[in-house]
């Protein structure tokens, strides 16, 4: 009787995909697992590829080198043209937005200033209402409205940027001061302002009319 163990055959492995030198098979490289050599030609066909992008290349492999050198640095140049082309509208776009927002603030401050400016007269005769000393506890208390009723005025102008020039005891500023009379006689001392004739007002640090005033020597 001969020996089991001698006799024993091993199974044959089940087939993995893969020969055992590692070579994949036919219908593997038809399945798409790897390229077969007309995927790889046509993959490596230049001619092909060019004429896809509408370069006619010569067959000459060197000079075909050579014209695709040439497209190549023809679509750098026109790529570099066209980016700079987009940065100078992005930067001028930018530049007109910030041109509009700049004039439309500045026409609103216009619009504000020409209402602002048509008041002043009756800001004039609210101030020499509020100069007026009452003879009467009836004038005085009337005199208590409108003084309330200028202050909030004020107040709501001030808002928008109107503010009154200083003037009273302050150094004569031509900018800010229009002398309705200067000093009586010789002096070398500073000028100052003696009397506020007529307020003044500024808005948003623009003079919109000086302050009339009279001048003296300090």
């Amino acid at each position: 009787m001969q020996d089991a163990d001698a006799t024993r055959v091993d199974p044959v492995p089940e087939k993995t995909g893969l020969p055992e030198h590692g070579v994949p098979l036919p219908e593997e490289t038809a399945d798409g697992l790897l390229p077969d050599d007309g995927a790889a030609t046509e993959a490596l066909d230049i001619h092909k590829v060019a004429g896809d992008l509408g370069i006619d290349l010569p067959e000459d492999p060197a000079e075909a080198a050579a014209s695709l050198l040439k497209a190549l640095l023809v679509s750098r140049q026109e790529a570099g043209e066209y980016l700079e082309m987009t940065q100078r509208i992005a930067a001028e776009s930018d530049n007109y937005r910030k041109r509009v927002e700049r004039d439309y603030a500045q026409n609103i401050t216009r619009s504000s200033q020409r209402v602002l400016e048509r008041m002043l007269p009756a800001l004039d005769s609210f101030d020499a209402a509020v100069a007026y000393e009452p003879q009467s506890p009836a004038e005085d208390k009337i005199l208590a409205g409108m003084r309330g009723t200028h202050a909030q005025l004020l107040e709501i102008l001030a808002a928008e940027g109107l503010s009154a020039i200083a003037a009273e005891g302050e150094l004569f500023d031509p900018a800010l001061h229009e002398a309705a009379a200067g000093p009586d006689g010789e002096g070398d001392g500073p000028l100052l302002v003696a009397d506020e004739l007529r307020r003044g007002y500024v808005m948003n640090g623009r003079v919109v009319r000086p302050s009339l005033v009279t001048v003296e020597h300090g």
